[in-house]
């Protein structure tokens, strides 16, 4: 007999709607494939295995159906499949910090356009954005494959039409280049970087998540959550491809609110903040998050002045 354990996940953002432990009856309701690689784990609990590349895929399609309105969203094999109570979070901390500048309120609606730089195959921050707030968004990568998949999942979910628009990085050196035009205005950039420095270190990596996943000692790494080169690993690892995007946000100072990345090694904080204060940010903030054992944080930086943030138009 199952246990139907509705405990909180309070490290999550109050907004976020996966606060509590996954409803699969619910899920499976929204979409049966499902069922197939749903168990009843040793504590009575309906759950998956989470080192299931396509288990991981099945419940987000659930979770997407059921949560956001996204009827038909695939990724290819091998590419990154997100978790998206975590991704959920980034979104919801972005409004509250959108609101800091809106008088407390969070400006909603498809005026306020966010940049999503390495959108991968996913596209799962602009689906959460437009769904929860309304937002635009642009969404730029290195990977052709990827925004092909990308402009397929938009094309099969009409409303999102309107909503996402994809751009290709033809210089992969670049993050912000070629990307926002002299016309353009972002409230925000996203950012979720390549973690590792190379691809053994990815590997080893992934090898590590397994074993604690699966709490074996296992010798050949499985991407639970997929990931393709270009998603995992750059050259210089997560610091690397930050400083190269603090060092571009100098040349776009008026066009954008808030540059904001995700930063998994709190080790690179003390680098990010020296380079962030030695181009001039006016003002940088650290939200930290929390997703069971996995701690993150979002760095966000402004060069507006206070002034220039009041009078920011949304």
């Amino acid at each position: 007999m199952k246990t139907q354990n509705t405990s909180e996940k309070t490290s999550l953002h109050p907004r976020n709607p996966h606060r509590f432990r996954y409803d699969f009856e619910q899920l499976i309701s929204a979409y049966p494939e499902l069922e197939k690689f749903v168990f009843v784990n040793e504590y009575k609990l309906e759950t998956i295995d989470f080192s299931d590349p396509e288990a991981v895929k099945a419940v987000n399609k659930a979770l997407l159906i059921s949560n956001y309105d996204i009827q038909n969203w695939d990724i290819p094999a091998n590419y990154l499949c997100p978790p998206i109570p975590g991704r959920a979070d980034y979104i919801h901390y972005i409004a509250d910090l959108l609101a800091k500048n809106n008088n407390g309120i969070i400006p909603e609606g498809e005026n306020i356009v966010g940049l999503d730089i390495g959108i991968g195959a996913n596209c799962i921050y602009p689906i959460i954005g437009n769904s929860a707030y309304g937002w635009s968004f642009v969404g730029t990568d290195i990977d052709e494959k990827a925004l092909q998949n990308c402009k397929k999942i938009i094309t099969n979910n009409p409303k999102l039409i309107d909503a996402i628009s994809l751009q290709s990085q033809i210089e992969p050196r670049f993050i912000f280049k070629n990307i926002i035009l002299p016309e353009d205005k972002f409230a925000f950039t996203i950012c979720n970087p390549p973690f590792h420095s190379s691809q053994e270190e990815a590997a080893k990596s992934a090898l590590r998540k397994v074993n604690t996943l699966e709490n074996k000692k296992a010798d050949k790494p499985v991407l639970n959550f997929g990931g393709q080169n270009t998603e995992l690993w750059c050259k210089g690892g997560e610091l690397g491809f930050i400083t190269q995007m603090i060092y571009e946000s100098v040349k776009y100072p008026m066009q954008c609110l808030w540059f904001t990345t995700l930063v998994s090694k709190k080790d690179n904080l003390k680098s990010m903040y020296k380079i962030l204060s030695k181009v001039g940010a006016v003002e940088i903030k650290t939200i930290d998050m929390a997703q069971g054992q996995k701690i993150s944080r979002i760095v966000a930086w402004t060069f507006l002045s206070e002034a220039q943030q009041k009078n920011w138009t949304f």
